[in-house]
């Protein structure tokens, strides 16, 4: 049986949203134009749409676990984010791509913890074994706060690696694309930017809602 809480939430969106918001997803029937590419991690607690208060056909997402871009390969083998991040950059011509990572994240405490495997496959192993080159960035695996420094440290690894795509560097150099990097806090609602000259990840915006930027630009340098 189809879950009821999911028929009820589409009852809900039959009748409160949808009629609001009819004429939008008829042009989206067609088309799509997001200017903002979000690779976010697939944990249920991190929502771009809602994080963003984004509507329909705002933001192109795409989630994997611990938001991993894999380096550049053309080895043959199938590359779902890859191939998301290509479709992105290249057919819908985004002009923003954020990197956004969270707290809590299980991805990353699996790998730095060297979680045992949940299957014969070891799928969640094999691929959170990209967060390695992340590691020295994190310092010292001792300290409280390592996890929360491994997180930031991948999402600036991800952002490093979208620069791995001939495409991708091809348009921020042409000043076309920007990179961002970003972190969730999942308790307290924090949003972190990271400022792109110094690594640092800062407050987007105040207790009051006004926003606070570290500099013009969050391009990746």
């Amino acid at each position: 049986m189809f879950p009821t809480n999911l028929t009820d939430g589409y009852r809900s969106f039959l009748s409160g949203r949808f009629p609001e918001e009819r004429r939008r997803f008829k042009e989206l029937a067609t088309s799509q134009a997001p200017e903002v590419l979000v690779i976010s991690c697939c944990d249920s607690r991190v929502a771009p749409e809602a994080i963003f208060d984004a509507g329909p056909g705002e933001l192109f997402v795409i989630r994997n676990v611990a938001n991993i871009v894999p380096v550049y390969e053309t080895d043959g083998d199938y590359h779902g984010t890859s191939a998301a991040i290509e479709f992105a950059v290249q057919a819908l011509e985004v002009k923003h791509v954020v990197v956004l990572g969270h707290a809590t994240c299980g991805g990353i405490k699996a790998y730095a913890n060297k979680a045992q495997p949940l299957s014969p496959g070891n799928f969640i192993g094999k691929w959170v074994s990209l967060v390695a080159p992340a590691e020295a960035k994190a310092g010292d695996s001792s300290a409280p706060d390592y996890l929360t420094r491994m997180e930031h440290a991948m999402v600036s690894q991800s952002m490093e690696n979208l620069l791995s795509f001939p495409f991708v560097k091809e348009r921020v150099e042409a000043g076309s694309l920007k990179i961002h990097g970003a972190h969730f806090g999942v308790a307290n609602g924090i949003l972190l930017v990271r400022d792109p000259k110094t690594g640092d990840f800062t407050p987007a915006a105040d207790g009051q809602g006004r926003a606070i930027r570290p500099s013009d630009s969050l391009v990746c340098n």
